[in-house]
């Protein structure tokens, strides 16, 4: 397989998987609500956290509806950031730097999870997943990144 279709694969992947993840956001009370279903089978601290969660999100959406909004700004945030992607899948020599942006938001996750989640009273599971998601982006972005200087390289 080419260098510029793995590069390229790999670039619609990470877009996919930034949209999917988004898209999360806005249901995020019927998302909550299913998981309820499977409570038992969580660690209990992680159950428990989770269903006072759902039940912190029924009470505001039941009270303040016009917070959830966050959530849907949170959700465009994520598409918008998918979309970025596009330059690079178009030329990727070019578009490094939407890579390179990219890792560092990456590692950014990480200092934003250790202060803010406990400052807001998030249990240290809930910040380890958190972090999880920066350490699982920043993956395919350094791949991606060698790739694309070895493709750099060759031209």
């Amino acid at each position: 397989m080419r260098l510029i279709t793995k590069i390229r694969l790999l670039i619609v992947f990470f877009m996919i998987a930034l949209i999917i993840s988004g898209a999360t956001a806005m249901p995020a009370e019927t998302g909550l609500h299913w998981l309820m279903q499977y409570k038992d089978m969580m660690p209990s601290k992680m159950g428990d956290w989770l269903q006072t969660c759902y039940l912190a999100l029924v009470d505001t959406n039941t009270k303040y509806p016009f917070l959830a909004y966050g959530y849907d700004w949170l959700a465009f945030a994520h598409f918008v950031i998918a979309l970025s992607f596009i330059g690079v899948y178009r030329n990727p020599v070019k578009n490094i730097w939407i890579i390179e942006w990219q890792i560092l938001c990456c590692i950014a996750v990480f200092p934003l999870a250790l202060i803010a989640g406990p400052v807001r009273q998030i249990p240290i599971f809930h910040i380890a997943i958190d972090c999880c998601f920066g350490l699982l982006g920043i993956i395919p972005l350094v791949i991606c990144r060698r790739w694309i200087k070895k493709l750099e390289a060759a031209s």
